[in-house]
């Protein structure tokens, strides 16, 4: 792991278990985020809530999770479509 993501990481079960909340859900959701972009979320998360559950810990790792697929699929897809329209393009010029 890079030591980047072990500090973040580490300040993750930290804050966690300051929560009041066990250390094994800190290092499941640092796990779980495995970026420094998402765990950074969490940490800043983690330093403005209060959650009284870890269910609200859990649904912000979710939140987190899914905000990262939609922006991956977005950019996937941006991909692909510039693909297509270079095929297009290359296809209408030999047309011609």
């Amino acid at each position: 792991m890079e030591p980047k993501l072990e500090e973040y990481r580490d300040t993750i079960i930290r804050m966690v278990e300051e929560k009041g909340f066990p250390g094994e859900l800190g290092a499941l959701v640092a796990a779980t985020l495995g970026t420094e972009y998402g765990m950074g979320r969490m940490i800043r998360y983690l330093s403005h809530a209060d959650p009284q559950r870890p269910e609200e810990i859990a649904d912000e790792m979710l939140a987190i999770c899914d905000d990262r697929d939609r922006w991956r699929e977005k950019k996937e897809a941006e991909f692909y479509q510039q693909k297509y329209n270079r095929y297009l393009w290359d296809k209408k010029q030999s047309d011609e």
